[in-house]
């Protein structure tokens, strides 16, 4: 008895390896800007904790300081989702790297090139995505 391919095996991407090598590109450029992001986000929560532990006679105010937690938690926010977007990349990098990218991850179908130029990472093509809603 063959064994039967899943269907995770039976995907290969419908790009050329020159196709790939132009998503890749523009992966690295997204995930440099990413990374740039992430390492301020990163600078700007230690200094806040650093800060917060200063003793100005602003922080004693409470107004003051919910609106300083608030802008550490929106910092906090935008550090968590920029560290999953990159992750997002990485994995687009991993699909590329394994001959997979582009394979709508539902319908199994080729994801258009220009949805791929805008949203590198997507695993799903607009049908797909649209259904979702």
């Amino acid at each position: 008895m063959a064994k039967k391919e899943t269907n995770s095996e039976a995907r290969i991407s419908p790009y050329t390896d020159e196709e790939l090598e132009y998503f890749r590109g523009i992966i690295l450029k997204k995930r440099d800007a990413a990374e740039e992001e992430f390492e301020a986000l990163q600078k700007t929560l230690r200094d806040t904790m650093e800060n917060s532990s200063d003793e100005s006679a602003y922080s004693f105010h409470m107004a003051d300081a919910g609106t300083d937690a608030q802008e550490r938690e929106k910092t906090y926010m935008l550090f968590n989702r920029t560290r999953k977007f990159i992750k997002y990349l990485d994995d687009a990098m991993k699909r590329i790297d394994n001959k997979t990218y582009g394979v709508c991850k539902v319908t199994g179908k080729k994801i258009a090139k220009g949805r791929l130029e805008a949203v590198p990472h997507t695993q799903l093509s607009i049908d797909a995505k649209l259904k979702r809603r």
